[in-house]
């Protein structure tokens, strides 16, 4: 009977200590098989995920023995979590483990789009000398706007800081006077003063009804010219066909999107043919470095709730 089953990739390390105490099973491909992985959660006392298995429904009704869902990494829109707590369920998300990896993928974001020049490999590999058209801006002067400020936009902004950008942030389950805003050098501001006055807009904020196209046609419109969005949070928060033609419009500068509707992100999704758009896939909070420690906190969270069998 397994006790623990692993749907997604994990850090060995974390697996071999889990393996000391308790029968695993890590398949990292179940995932893609949804019917094999609703066979095999049956009797399961711990299930760990990444974002792409969907634990709820069906698979949340074949766990019948679950008493854990750890989660290798900190949105939890791939969880149903209101299920899990009428069953007592413990969901256990690694929360702090990846925030200095996604920080820097929005540093080194937002420098990218800023600056422009990073885009020119292949005309410089053709013969092109494009300098003129690649002139770019500076980091340094240039205002953050930081949509929700939790953990890894906090991060974000002692990074930018070190750049000499100005920062603010919107946040409102977080009140004005809150010593973090002071102590991360960070204004709070409403939403609609940070949309028009950022020349980048970092999102933050996890997937809800009230943040599902927070980033729509008329929150883009209201955007300086010329301004670059990062979503590095959830997919869902940014409408992107909304998107897709601001950028074609040329208001945009740019954007960086790791996160999207559907992952992944299907063929043919609108996004073709627009050079001032970086796209990756998921893959912000996950370094080598992260995916110890992500993996090392769930296991160590997973063995409080179960115990060392006996």
């Amino acid at each position: 009977m397994t006790d623990i089953l692993i749907s997604e990739f994990m850090d060995a390390a974390a697996i071999d200590g889990l393996s000391a105490d308790f029968a695993v099973r890590y398949d990292r491909t179940l995932v893609d098989r949804p019917d094999e992985l609703r066979a095999a959660v049956a009797g399961v006392r711990a299930l760990i995920v990444r974002n792409r298995t969907q634990v709820r429904g069906a698979l949340l009704g074949a766990a019948g023995s679950l008493e854990a869902v750890g989660r290798l990494g900190v949105g939890l829109d791939n969880i149903d979590v209101d299920a899990c707590k009428a069953r007592g369920i413990a969901v256990l998300p690694a929360t702090g483990a990846n925030d200095v990896s996604v920080a820097e993928y929005v540093v080194g974001g937002l420098l990218m789009l800023l600056r422009g020049a990073y885009f020119a490999s292949a005309a410089v590999a053709a013969g092109d000398w494009p300098r003129e058209r690649l002139i770019g801006r500076e980091a340094a002067g240039m205002t953050l706007g930081l949509v929700g400020f939790g953990g890894i936009a906090r991060a974000v902004a002692r990074r930018a800081a070190a750049l000499e950008m100005r920062l603010v942030g919107h946040d409102p389950y977080l009140a004005d006077d809150d010593p973090a805003w002071a102590g991360h050098g960070t204004t709070p501001v409403p939403f609609d003063r940070l949309l028009a006055g950022a020349d980048v807009v970092s999102l933050h904020v996890p997937l809800t009804d009230a943040t599902r196209h927070l980033i729509g046609a008329a929150a883009l419109a209201a955007m300086r010219d010329g301004a670059v969005l990062i979503n590095a949070a959830r997919g869902g928060v940014v409408d992107e066909a909304a998107l897709a033609d601001a950028l074609r419009g040329g208001t945009l500068g740019g954007a960086m999107l790791d996160v999207f509707e559907r992952e992944p992100l299907p063929a043919g999704a609108g996004f073709e043919d627009l050079p001032n758009l970086i796209l990756t896939p998921h893959i912000a909070g996950v370094t080598q470095q992260s995916n110890v420690r992500v993996s090392a906190v769930v296991a160590d969270k997973v063995r409080r709730i179960l115990g060392v069998r006996q």
